[in-house]
């Protein structure tokens, strides 16, 4: 058994994809024929019953049998490590969990780790709609991406496992409006004819951590425990400040990359004079909220939230800094079209070296 193992694998890697298809077709007549005389062999009879054999391929019946189904990759998956470890790192202690403890980690992992990343891959893709849209100066742009609700497939699975709730649902819509929204303000300030509303700009920035609240709300599902509503608020203060300061961080590499982000929307609004000023106001509010809420937590969830935010600084997590009271206002970058050349020159120059 072990000599035939080593033989597929030494020649997996040289059978090409028509060979393969070939060899898949052969398999099909020869499970139907045998389903046809009686025998035990049968192979997707539902898939087959209304297809011709002959044109089935491998990729074919691959994209049949998922297509209906929330599937994820890779990459989606490599995206999401670091959100998820800061979810379980930051939010497993609101209910009662001890994310050092791989015992608690796994318990929940799959769902939530298909979750989150199946939410990174419907935002890489609106990050390519967001390209298109940047190269397409037309009026309809905006309003050239699907209409059907991207998140359907991971809320019938979702419905599967008998944890689909009406909030997590809401949550869900509440990314698609995100997107939607990214898109629109993008669009707008790329225009630079139609005015930004700063509403817009405000609901953006709350929705954007849509996912945090997904996977906030799906652990209290796995774990039977109804919501507890001043977490919750208290958390969506924090997730707030969080994207703002992640907002402040990667400024420039927003404006390279024509994405939404807090700071440029202010400027796009206030111009670059006015936008630190009313954006420092944002802040202040958002950071009164905080301490409010935070007095109201049980003292020893607050010490242990407060250390998390420490300890996240010292490794580095930029987007934590507001925790211990540092923050940056980068300088305004007034022309951006020609700080995007800039970068694109720089980055082609070192490229020759």
């Amino acid at each position: 058994m072990q000599k035939r193992r080593d033989l597929i694998y030494e020649h997996l890697n040289k059978v090409s994809a028509s060979t393969l298809d070939v060899l898949l077709q052969s398999v099909f007549k020869e499970g139907l024929e045998a389903d046809q005389n009686g025998g035990f062999c049968k192979i997707y009879p539902e898939y087959f019953s209304n297809h011709d054999p002959e044109s089935i391929s491998y990729v074919q019946l691959l994209k049949t049998q998922f297509e209906d189904e929330a599937v994820i990759k890779i990459s989606a998956m490599q995206q999401a490590n670091s959100t998820l470890e800061d979810f379980c790192r930051s939010y497993f202690m609101f209910h009662g969990m001890d994310a050092s403890k791989a015992q608690s980690i796994f318990m929940f992992l799959p769902v939530l780790y298909f979750t989150e990343s199946y939410i990174y891959q419907l935002d890489t893709l609106n990050e390519k709609q967001l390209l298109r849209s940047a190269h397409d100066t037309s009026e309809n742009s905006c309003h050239k991406c699907s209409t059907s609700n991207p998140f359907d497939p991971l809320v019938h699975l979702l419905q599967q496992q008998g944890l689909m709730t009406e909030r997590i649902r809401n949550e869900l819509n509440l990314g698609v409006e995100y997107w939607k929204l990214e898109r629109k303000l993008c669009d707008e300030l790329a225009k630079k004819k139609t005015m930004i509303q700063i509403e817009d700009v405000m609901r953006a920035i709350h929705l954007k951590s849509f996912d945090y609240r997904v996977l906030n709300l799906l652990l209290y599902q796995l774990r039977g425990q109804p919501v507890n509503e001043l977490h919750m608020e208290f958390l969506s203060v924090s997730e707030f400040l969080v994207e703002v300061s992640d907002d402040l961080y990667d400024y420039e590499e927003d404006v390279i990359d024509d994405t939404f982000n807090i700071l440029r929307m202010f400027v796009g609004i206030y111009g670059p004079s006015k936008a630190p000023v009313m954006l420092a106001k944002c802040i202040t509010k958002a950071e009164e909220n905080y301490d409010r809420l935070s007095r109201a937590l049980d003292p020893e969830l607050s010490l242990n939230y407060w250390r998390r935010y420490e300890e996240a600084t010292r490794e580095g997590c930029s987007k934590l800094e507001h925790a211990v009271g540092k923050w940056t206002i980068p300088s305004i970058i007034v022309d951006e079209e020609s700080f995007r050349l800039q970068a694109f020159a720089n980055n082609v120059k070192t490229k020759t070296y």
